[in-house]
């Protein structure tokens, strides 16, 4: 009896030392983890797990939260995206990124890892995640404005009802035109600047109702003051290109928003002719961000076709550079130059494709 509770001791003894032993070969420490990757990859096999459930995990917290918060139809949709914002930094944060660049080949054949993206790829998902954190707390800002305009506009239309003299209406007409103006105040790429548009409408009218010529006046005045301010958003969001298509995007929706307050303005309206100078200004505005945006998604088409041909002639080639089909492989670089020359200055892609494009120049010189 002694001798098998001595026989247990030092199995468990044994155990815990085993334990011990992985938990400190899968410490985050990079020359330790990248020796024993090269010797004995199946010992980290549990950072591998973690590691990829965290990938996993961040990919789809991200899109996830990116859905709630640019297609959020409520307020809970932003606070829902802004819980999958943080969840996505965490599992971001379980990635060593001095990792990232290292292939666990053995442990991805035999459980199908997720992950393949590089450093940059990385730092492009942090910096995702840093912008939807950041619009999230914009989201919450304008939600909190939107309520307070709401409360002035509710307060300004009991007190014109109430009011039972010239000098009463008149106060009550400034604290109504004080609220219209900050429901044109809220950023209109928000949900509370989006919903806003569609009380601006009723507010307005029923403004003007009540008001006659004077609110027609001063509605005329808010519009084409609430077309420069979504003008003015949407010169300074096109500063400092090159931008992506989806920023390009968000640009011409301004642009856009400003032209709709102003084909709001009737032609019997005050301000009607500078209503419609600004609308050819903007008009025009519109269509160069239209045409850099399809500068810049042809880009990137161009970019992806480009490493599709890359991927598939490293494939093809033999390691033995004797059996090299050396024309054939020249005629696919020289396609892949072709395809690479046509990617534009000006866009987010072009640095990366005159890199590949000097590689692949440099390369079609040695074949020739």
């Amino acid at each position: 009896m002694p001798r098998i509770f001595g026989l247990l001791k030092w199995g468990l003894v044994g155990t815990v030392g085993i334990v011990g032993g992985l938990w400190v070969i899968n410490l985050p420490v990079p020359p330790l983890r990248q020796a024993i990757a090269k010797t004995a990859p199946i010992l980290l096999t549990p950072s591998y797990f973690n590691m990829d459930r965290n990938y996993r995990a961040a990919i789809a917290n991200v899109e996830q939260s990116d859905q709630l918060i640019n297609q959020a139809t409520s307020s809970a949709d932003i606070e829902l995206g802004a819980e999958k914002v943080q969840a996505a930094q965490k599992n971001l944060d379980q990635l060593p990124v001095w990792f990232l660049g290292y292939q666990p080949v053995r442990y991805c054949q035999w459980f199908s890892c997720g992950w393949r993206f590089t450093v940059d790829e990385f730092q492009q998902a942090r910096q995702r995640v840093g912008r939807m954190d950041a619009q999230v707390f914009q989201e919450r800002n304008a939600f909190t404005q939107l309520q307070q305009a709401e409360a002035s506009l509710n307060a300004a239309k009991a007190q014109h009802q109430q009011a039972t003299d010239d000098t009463q209406r008149q106060a009550a007409i400034a604290a109504w035109q004080s609220a219209i103006d900050q429901l044109t105040q809220l950023p209109p790429t928000t949900l509370a600047g989006r919903t806003a548009q569609t009380q601006l409408t009723a507010a307005q009218r029923d403004f003007q109702a009540v008001t006659g010529l004077q609110a027609s006046a001063q509605q005329t005045n808010t519009l084409i003051s609430a077309a420069k301010a979504f003008g003015k958003q949407a010169a300074e969001a096109s500063q400092n290109p090159p931008h992506t298509v989806t920023e390009w995007d968000a640009v011409a929706s301004l642009w856009r928003s400003a032209i709709a307050q102003l084909q709001r303005v009737q032609p019997d309206d005050a301000g009607y002719t500078e209503a419609q100078t600004l609308s050819a200004q903007y008009q025009s505005n519109l269509g160069q961000i239209n045409t850099r945006k399809q500068a810049e998604q042809a880009a990137v088409q161009a970019l992806e076709r480009a490493n599709r041909q890359i991927t598939s002639l490293l494939a093809s080639t033999p390691n033995d550079a004797a059996q090299v089909n050396r024309p054939q492989t020249a005629a696919q670089i020289q396609s892949i130059i072709n395809e690479l020359e046509t990617i534009q200055t000006g866009t987010t892609v072009h640095p990366q494709a005159q890199d590949l494009l000097k590689f692949a120049k440099a390369k079609l010189n040695e074949l020739q």
